[in-house]
């Protein structure tokens, strides 16, 4: 993950209520250590205790512990038995969702991960996607965003003055009314 992707998030920035959090991850780069990355532009939030569609809604298990770990770590989570999911966690159970990336780099070994989609913008435009054009799996579950060993989320200073488009979360049966999913525009 080199300079030209952008500095790494503080943990300070995931210390913060999901809600905030959530849409200034819209436009950061998430990236892996093999040169992959793309830019983030869609992203949902799940709260925690307050939030019944979140995995932490019930508490603590062993499946969800990363939740209530510290800030700015990465849950890793298998849905619907196929697909690893990422999220970036806000502590107290609460974390955000990687929904959908923009392709920046390492195109082609996302395209070799996800069976050679014949369009560029399929290749990490849901969140089982993102799991697999990035080689995420189980395996990177807890890793630290903010030390960006393997997985990490930086800035490299682009900024889109366009208002996000909020809308209720996707794919979800409890809460689905709640307006926090965030999608950059185009």
């Amino acid at each position: 993950m080199g300079p030209e992707f952008g500095r790494g998030l503080p943990r300070a920035f995931f210390d913060r209520d999901v809600l905030e959090v959530a849409p200034e991850l819209v436009h950061r780069v998430f990236a892996v250590a093999d040169g992959r990355a793309g830019r983030i532009v869609e992203v949902e939030a799940y709260r925690g205790a307050d939030d019944p569609a979140a995995h932490s809604f019930r508490g603590r298990t062993a499946r969800n512990a990363t939740m209530f770990g510290p800030p700015g770590h990465l849950y890793v989570y298998l849905s619907y038995g196929l697909h690893w999911c990422c999220n970036a966690t806000c502590g107290n159970g609460a974390g955000v969702l990687i929904r959908a990336v923009r392709p920046l780099a390492g195109i082609e070994a996302m395209r070799a991960a996800r069976g050679r989609p014949r369009r560029e913008i399929d290749l990490a435009n849901g969140p089982g996607k993102v799991g697999q054009a990035f080689g995420i799996d189980r395996g990177h579950d807890g890793e630290d965003l903010v030390a960006g060993s393997r997985v990490a989320i930086l800035d490299d200073g682009h900024r889109d003055t366009r208002p996000l488009l909020v809308t209720p979360r996707i794919g979800i049966s409890k809460a689905a009314d709640f307006p926090w999913r965030w999608v950059a525009p185009d």
